[in-house]
């Protein structure tokens, strides 16, 4: 892995960790290994960092996402991949809370420039929701029912976080497949 993706990876993970706030320079270049020197190379400020950080997640999604539409051959199925990532990222959900809702959330608090940026992950899962459910024959409400799928996803997330309990995450796991199932053909 070039030096530039490995900062872009222990900056994610810094992130998501600590916090874009609580993560310093330092604490990165120490991640990867480097000299401040040879990271300023790389990188001249913070903001460009979450910036690539972003981009990388962006990329990451897109690629789950297409994974996901190769994997399911339903709408449905393709839905409930979306829905699933609660339990498959369980551990780092209790822990941490989902990795797009903690960066919007603190990127809102402290009003940066780059909300919009890492919002646009929302928008990703959004539109692509959007699409399976108007496969499944739900134009007219297409969007608000991604909209409910993430707003689930993220519920769940915050509770889990909360309460550190995986039988919670499981439940609503098991309903949201139940709820889903009313909107296959």
């Amino acid at each position: 892995m070039a030096t530039r993706e490995q900062i872009v990876a222990a900056a994610d993970r810094l992130f998501y960790h600590h916090g874009y706030e609580h993560t310093s320079f330092a604490d990165i270049a120490g991640a990867v290994g480097l000299s401040r020197g040879n990271f300023y190379y790389h990188f001249k400020s913070k903001d460009a960092i979450l910036d690539a950080v972003i981009e990388a997640r962006l990329d990451n999604t897109r690629q789950m996402l297409e994974q996901w539409e190769s994997e399911a051959p339903t709408p449905a199925g393709r839905v409930m991949r979306y829905v699933e990532i609660v339990l498959t990222n369980r551990a780092d959900i209790q822990d941490y809370g989902c990795p797009v809702g903690t960066l919007t959330t603190e990127l809102a608090k402290l009003e940066h420039a780059m909300l919009g940026q890492a919002g646009r992950l929302f928008t990703l899962f959004r539109g692509w929701l959007r699409e399976q459910f108007v496969l499944l024959g739900q134009a007219a409400q297409a969007d608000e029912l991604a909209m409910h799928v993430l707003a689930f996803s993220q519920g769940v997330a915050v509770m889990a976080n909360a309460f550190r309990d995986e039988a919670f995450i499981r439940r609503e796991v098991d309903r949201m497949r139940e709820w889903l199932s009313t909107y296959e053909k």
